[in-house]
């Protein structure tokens, strides 16, 4: 199993020092467990492609209309 655990105020202006992010890679290699700060996300990885993607979308969409 792989698993990294992170600070979560690096990535974030208004983290505390407590706050963590742990992602944990599912046995068969198809998804994740993204636990931050004790909240449980699971997604496979066409979801988490999904999220990825559509987020950029939003930020060009953004960018070209602001």
């Amino acid at each position: 199993m792989n698993q990294i655990t992170d600070n979560l105020k690096k990535y974030t202006y208004s983290g505390k020092d407590s706050d963590y992010i742990t992602l944990t890679e599912w046995t068969n290699g198809e998804g994740y467990d993204i636990d931050i700060n004790g909240k449980l996300i699971t997604l496979s990885d066409d979801e988490l492609e999904a999220i990825n993607y559509l987020t950029l979308v939003m930020r060009f969409e953004n960018k070209n209309n602001g």
